[in-house]
């Protein structure tokens, strides 16, 4: 007979960011390191060794915790189709320690979960809304910059005024790429793209 287990999911988008502040959550809840699971890797999809390993472990009756919904994930549909596949497939609970509106455990009324699931669409919702206005907002100001002549990036090294002597060297075998790279103090790639547009930079 399986015994109802309480696991913990931690998250965040890169390997050097760091997990504390959710371990310390979820360890206030008697949640030990051998039931928390940890991905560090973006939101933007599920494809995430520790929580695919979880959901294997997952069982009926069993309840997830999370510090927060974003660490469930961020795409609107993606998270949808989780929080479905927890509560009505495995029949999990859910516990959100940021937000104990979405919970779930088995001690809440239908009513309640009702009330959690039509809450998690609207703040999903909202949330995919505002990443699609900010998306938005920044095509915007690109294309607004670019009808400007605006240059956005990184601002392309000036060729310094020795560079015509350092690419005659060059020219004439008696120095490498590399060493005409040091001489100018870049490196070897830069060197040769400015050499490609050499007769557009030597004076005649």
């Amino acid at each position: 007979m399986h015994t109802n287990k309480v696991y913990g999911y931690v998250r965040v988008s890169a390997k050097d960011q760091n997990t504390d502040r959710q371990y310390d959550a979820l360890h206030k809840e008697n949640i030990t390191d051998d039931f928390i699971y940890t991905d560090k890797i973006s939101g933007k999809s599920f494809d995430r060794p520790a929580y695919l390993a979880l959901l294997k472990k997952l069982r009926k009756g069993d309840t997830l915790y999370i510090k927060s919904i974003d660490r469930l994930g961020r795409n609107y549909n993606e998270i949808l189709e989780q929080w479905r596949l927890l509560t009505k497939e495995k029949e999990v609970s859910i516990v959100v320690l940021d937000m104990p509106l979405l919970n779930t455990n088995q001690d809440r009324d239908l009513t309640n979960v009702l009330i959690a699931d039509i809450f998690l669409q609207l703040l999903s919702y909202v949330a995919e809304t505002e990443r699609n206005f900010i998306r938005r907002r920044q095509r915007e100001g690109i294309e607004a910059a670019k009808q400007r002549g605006r240059h956005l990036g990184r601002r392309a090294k000036e060729i310094p005024p020795e560079f015509p002597a350092v690419m005659s060297e060059w020219q004439e075998g008696r120095i490498s790429a590399r060493e005409a790279g040091r001489k100018l103090s870049v490196n070897h790639m830069t060197f040769l793209k400015w050499a490609r547009n050499g007769e557009e930079i030597l004076p005649y």
